[in-house]
């Protein structure tokens, strides 16, 4: 029988910290806390209060949901962190990464910039090294990362990554179908029996 201990009960959200961005991406970030808060799933982030970042915990927590932010020190003033859940103050940017990982059994991507790529590539390098298996959702409004895809497919088809890298995430474009295709993936890996050491880095 698979383990329970496998189940989900941790998310983890990478996304942009920019109030610029568009308003339809910010509203859906909220939407996408406030599913993650009706499913159970505590909310991993990156401790700011501001764009995409901080309407996801914004969501998450007028849901009801439980909220860990984790920040660096010296972001404290840039990203304002959301002072009404639970903020770990970290040194610098490489615990940070490595405590958000370590708190997660699964991963969401919403739209972002250039710190958004720095993190989901590395978790993708993590993946095509087998140091994990744990469930990655892209949030992809209008096509947002196609260009990103586009770029892994090219490295694959140069013959410079795996094609086996390709089935290590899924994209949906709706906000309202990123928590259930997390969820589902989720059962499918519960069902083939996977242990929960999947999901720790080796």
């Amino acid at each position: 029988m698979p383990d329970e201990s496998s189940r989900l009960g941790s998310v983890c959200v990478y996304c942009g910290s920019s109030n610029d961005a568009n308003p339809s991406y910010i509203s859906d970030a909220f939407a996408i806390g406030e599913s993650f808060a009706r499913a159970g799933l505590k909310l991993i982030y990156g401790g700011g209060g501001v764009g995409l970042m901080g309407a996801t915990a914004r969501g998450a927590h007028a849901a009801g949901g439980a909220v860990q932010g984790i920040i660096p020190t010296f972001l404290r003033g840039r990203e304002q962190p959301f002072d009404d859940v639970e903020t770990v103050i970290v040194d610098n940017m490489h615990e940070r990464k490595m405590m958000m990982f370590e708190r997660s059994d699964a991963f969401v991507v919403l739209p972002g910039g250039i710190g958004t790529l720095e993190e989901i590539v590395e978790l993708l390098s993590w993946r095509r090294l087998d140091l994990h298996q744990k469930p990655i959702v892209f949030h992809n409004p209008g096509g947002f990362w196609e260009p990103f895809f586009a770029l892994i497919h090219h490295t694959i088809a140069q013959g410079l990554t795996p094609p086996s890298l390709a089935n290590a995430w899924r994209a949906v474009e709706k906000a309202e179908d990123v928590t259930p295709a997390l969820l589902a993936w989720d059962e499918e890996i519960y069902q083939s029996g996977a242990p929960a050491t999947l999901r720790r880095l080796t």
